[in-house]
């Protein structure tokens, strides 16, 4: 679990401050043969149109979970606790984190803190279009509390509104998805 934690946190400190040099990978794991790999992107500067488009998106309000290392990358209100990209935009791109899945979705991996106990629930929905709702692939052994990994699957690029629930503790933020595929 420790492994685990200083993993997550060197992934989320690579978020929010990586050198340009290209990704990082990174893989915690709780169980032997299982594996969770998170993907920090090399810094890179997003062209002006899409920071410009008027999608609100959520600054990281630096609340960092329990146990964890502080970063400015690190967003939660005591309960529910995520690590939000840079600029608030998550980007896919080729050679870069995350997928493209055979429709045309995009599937980026997040991590999770919960201090309450529940199961995560990860919804969303696009705020500047019409479009499916969000997907996420939340997989078990994690537990009750504690770290959770997930995949969330965003239909199309846009503005989305991610609302993640465990036990009483909700957690909501704005991002942008951006796709150079």
């Amino acid at each position: 679990m420790a492994l685990a934690r200083l993993l997550v946190f060197a992934c989320a400190a690579l978020l929010v401050g990586c050198s340009g040099e290209g990704d990082v990978r990174l893989t915690a794991t709780n169980t032997p043969g299982q594996g969770v790999t998170f993907v920090a992107p090399a810094a890179t500067p997003l062209p002006a149109p899409i920071l410009n488009d008027g999608c609100p998106v959520t600054e990281a309000n630096g609340s960092t979970p329990p146990g964890e290392r502080p970063s400015t990358g690190h967003h939660g209100n005591g309960a529910i606790w995520t690590v939000l990209w840079p600029n608030g935009t998550v980007t896919f791109q080729p050679g870069g984190p995350g997928s493209q899945e055979e429709d045309g979705a995009l599937s980026m991996k997040f991590a999770w803190w919960r201090a309450v106990e529940g199961r995560l629930e990860v919804t969303g929905r696009r705020l500047d279009g019409s479009a499916p709702p969000l997907r996420a692939s939340i997989p078990e052994g994690y537990g009750n509390t504690g770290f959770q990994a997930s995949g969330l699957i965003f239909p199309t690029p846009g503005c989305w509104e991610v609302t993640a629930k465990a036990g009483p503790g909700t957690l909501a933020f704005v991002t942008r998805v951006v796709s150079l595929y």
